[in-house]
């Protein structure tokens, strides 16, 4: 279990710096599943979960929401016919922080628990 799933996210404000790319090589071994992707010029965390159905899909969605709102850090989440695509970065700042690792390894932790089964 990663230590990114005992840490709480923070307030971040304009102005933070962002996640330093020795960081940023630090925390992803942890969140191994999750790709670094680029849009319009802001990096960001994503990742694709997978499901049998489109009710699966959903409670993970539900579980991922819960996780964002207790955490204060909200996230793209794009749900499909069996997949769930998380996509995190943070808007205030226009990039990553650590914020972005502690959501990916709350979300990853949820999806191996696998609660959201029926």
């Amino acid at each position: 279990m990663s230590a990114l799933t005992e840490m709480q996210c923070v307030a971040c404000r304009p102005g933070v710096p962002p996640a330093t790319p020795e960081q940023i090589e630090e925390w992803l071994p942890d969140i191994p599943e999750w790709d670094l992707v680029k849009l319009h010029d802001v990096p960001r965390l994503r990742r694709t979960f997978r499901f049998p159905d489109f009710k699966s899909a959903l409670a993970f969605t539900n579980i991922v929401g819960e996780i964002a709102e207790a955490e204060g850090h909200h996230p793209r989440i794009l749900l499909q016919w069996g997949r769930v695509t998380v996509t995190t970065w943070t808007h205030a700042i226009e990039n990553l922080h650590q914020n972005d690792f502690i959501l990916a390894a709350k979300i990853d932790r949820a999806y191996d628990e696998g609660t959201w089964a029926s």
